[in-house]
């Protein structure tokens, strides 16, 4: 399992940092951590690594830009027109004013899925609890688009149908239908790159050099694939919200 003692040699090094001020902190709030040793847990590194990487990464990328794009504008531009042309596809033309979240959450699951293949480092999508942070945030974020765009009451009033005898039906069914979706989002992305993480430390830890590549570049695509699965159901599930009064 050497893919593995690297994330911990990486959680390791950030704990001796800063391990003594996060245990004062939990201290003051009464939260007693798992282990001591190591308050942080190796897929928070990895989060606040790849958070830093893209705020560092993009501010750079971002500045001294000029009408003639450089390469380094062009690739820019070129990945905000792909969140732009998913957003249009399926909002329309007003979807363009969810690019900051829907950007955010594709950069930031891609980042966390591709950071995996560095050596000495881990997937923070290879944990639950991190596509489940992911899946509750669109959760909660396409709600409240819903209750900005129609108000609160005529958008809750959608979960009963227009039929109110079968209120008491549909009800229940929306309400279900609703909360597995943040569900299915985080054990799809969750399956798919623990699996991948897990089969290439298997290989690694068997023949640790040219065996795991085909699996490595496997993952390239897998990484890829659910970055754009979970946009995609993001912008299904912003479309539905915001555009549902208007099918009416």
């Amino acid at each position: 399992m050497e893919g593995l003692e690297h994330s911990v040699y990486v959680a390791d090094l950030f704990n001796r940092l800063f391990g003594k001020p996060v245990l004062a902190l939990l201290g003051l709030l009464g939260i007693e951590p798992r282990n001591p040793h190591s308050p942080v847990p190796d897929y928070i590194v990895m989060v606040i690594i790849v958070a830093l990487l893209l705020i560092v990464g993009l501010g750079l990328a971002s500045r001294k830009l000029s009408l003639v794009p450089s390469g380094r504008q062009s690739l820019l531009e070129a990945i905000f027109q792909a969140f732009e042309g998913v957003l249009t596809d399926i909002i329309g033309e007003s979807g363009k004013k969810y690019l900051p979240m829907i950007g955010t959450i594709g950069l930031f699951i891609f980042t966390c899925n591709m950071i995996g293949l560095v050596p000495g480092f881990m997937s923070p999508t290879s944990k639950l609890n991190v596509t489940a942070g992911c899946a509750l945030a669109v959760f909660v974020y396409y709600h409240w688009q819903g209750m900005k765009a129609q108000g609160p009451l005529k958008y809750l009033k959608h979960f009963t149908g227009p039929i109110p005898a079968l209120a008491p039906l549909l009800l229940p069914i929306e309400v279900i239908s609703h909360f597995s979706r943040p569900v299915s989002l985080s054990l799809r992305l969750f399956g798919n790159i623990f699996a991948e993480e897990l089969l290439i430390v298997i290989i690694a830890s068997i023949v640790p050099f040219i065996l795991p590549l085909p699996f490595m570049a496997v993952a390239i695509f897998t990484a890829v694939i659910q970055s754009f699965v979970f946009v995609l159901l993001a912008c299904i599930y912003i479309a539905g919200a915001v555009a549902h009064e208007e099918e009416h």
